[in-house]
């Protein structure tokens, strides 16, 4: 018995080493591909001269395109697929619904309503940026969903139903805030917002994404028994000794604050934390102690490519990386659902 621990021990940490190699394999993979083709040994040595000043020759344009722009936006699309991943894969067990997303609570149409406040109407007297606008319009539309599902009963199906109400009323605001106050420059600005943008994004950008990520997955990971007894209802998990009115809301609360974050910085981002959960099942089955890391893993894996492909697929253009993952995923997501895998 105990030879049979230690070798599934064993085998857990030789794939979490595995996972971890293939996603530094990727974000070095996409520091080096671009509009300006960067070798692969460049971009290590300008990794290792800033992790542990080796002292490698580099040319310093190409060290500041590596260091300066594509790394520091390939971590944080890593950190918002694998937080978007792990938010969708908590909510669809959470709530017992094959459809729910993080953008079910209506996070991501509060933080469009924050930013455009910021950006157009000036909102913060020019203190609060566009990111901090975003974060304050996702708690506040998260605010809201909470205490509409509560007056309308605490079920999940509540709680579905008051976010689908948040997202359109949230959604309305934005429309009505760019139509009535923008000009053409401002309203193109927030409509390339809003489908999704990396190209901002530098290393302050990571110091806040990353932490939040891999704390929301520990957060997440470490309530992974009860998202399992949540699989056969509130009443079955209470029965099991699962104290479910605190599960939910530290898991409604992490999910809704790793979109919020994520959001605020990136933008608005679909599909991912709908399909890369239904993805991850595929490999690992639905218990939530195997399916959240690898629903985290894939998530980043495909944030990156897809960010990498987003720079690529048009010359001389970014495309947003919404347009990517809705491209990707929407496909993916109705072939999932012909063969009848999605969760029941």
């Amino acid at each position: 018995m105990i030879g049979l621990l230690s070798l599934a021990f064993t085998n857990r940490i030789s794939a979490t080493l595995v996972a971890l190699m293939l996603l530094c394999v990727t974000l070095a993979f996409a520091a080096s591909v671009g509009e300006t083709a960067i070798p692969m040994q460049t971009v290590i040595n300008t990794i290792a001269n800033h992790v542990w000043n080796a002292g490698h020759e580099v040319d310093v344009i190409d060290a500041g395109i590596v260091w300066n722009y594509r790394l520091s936006r390939a971590v944080v699309a890593a950190s918002c697929g694998a937080s978007l991943a792990v938010a969708g894969a908590v909510l669809q067990g959470l709530l017992r619904n094959a459809l729910a997303d993080p953008y079910l609570l209506g996070i991501s149409a509060g933080a469009s309503t924050g930013a455009v406040s910021v950006a157009i109407l000036g909102l913060g007297a020019g203190v609060l940026g566009l990111s901090v606008g975003a974060f304050i319009g996702s708690l506040v539309a998260f605010a809201f969903v909470a205490l509409l599902s509560l007056q309308a009963g605490r079920g999940t199906g509540a709680i579905i139903l008051a976010g689908v109400a948040g997202s359109q009323l949230f959604n309305a605001m934005t429309s009505f805030i760019v139509t009535k106050s923008a000009s053409a420059e401002e309203a193109r600005g927030i409509m390339f917002w809003l489908l999704g943008n990396l190209s901002g994004v530098r290393w302050p950008d990571v110091w806040l994404a990353l932490p939040v990520a891999i704390v929301g997955l520990v957060i997440c990971f470490g309530y992974s028994r009860a998202l399992d007894a949540f699989t056969f209802g509130r009443d079955s998990a209470a029965s099991l000794g699962v104290p479910v009115r605190r599960a939910y809301v530290v898991l409604i609360g992490c999910a809704a604050l790793m979109t919020a974050v994520m959001v605020s910085i990136v933008g608005s981002i679909g599909f991912v934390g709908l399909v890369i959960p239904h993805a991850a099942r595929f490999f690992v089955g639905t218990r939530h102690s195997a399916l959240l890391p690898i629903s985290a893993l894939i998530g980043a894996l495909f944030l990156v490519c897809a960010d990498v492909f987003s720079r690529m697929v048009v010359p001389g253009q970014v495309l947003p990386i919404g347009v990517i993952t809705a491209l990707i995923g929407a496909p993916a997501f109705a072939l999932i659902l012909c063969h009848g895998r999605v969760l029941r």
